[in-house]
């Protein structure tokens, strides 16, 4: 079992480092590894997420920082693939609540 990101999770977690790093570049570095090692988790625990109503959709909060990921588990391979990462004052398509 592996952690893939879709482009558009690489672009939403860089996003998020910029916007901090803007304000305080150490701060970036440590939501960043934060939000990582949430997702790292997920190896061992794969369905921890809440699942959302899009089909095979589960969302993470991060610990320590408010951030959302939302991840699926691909079947064939096990493999866990985050789709989408950011913080919950933003809504997007695979929000539930």
């Amino acid at each position: 079992m592996r952690i893939r990101y879709t482009r558009r999770a690489v672009a939403d977690l860089a996003g998020i480092a910029d916007h901090i790093r803007f304000h305080d570049p150490a701060a970036a570095f440590r939501v960043r590894d934060a939000i990582l090692d949430s997702i790292r988790t997920l190896v061992l625990f794969p369905r921890a997420g809440r699942r959302q109503s899009v089909a095979g959709v589960r969302k993470l909060i991060t610990r320590k920082y408010p951030y959302l990921v939302y991840y699926s588990v691909d079947e064939a391979t096990g493999d866990i693939v985050v789709l989408t990462i950011r913080h919950p004052a933003r809504r997007r398509e695979h929000e539930d609540g």
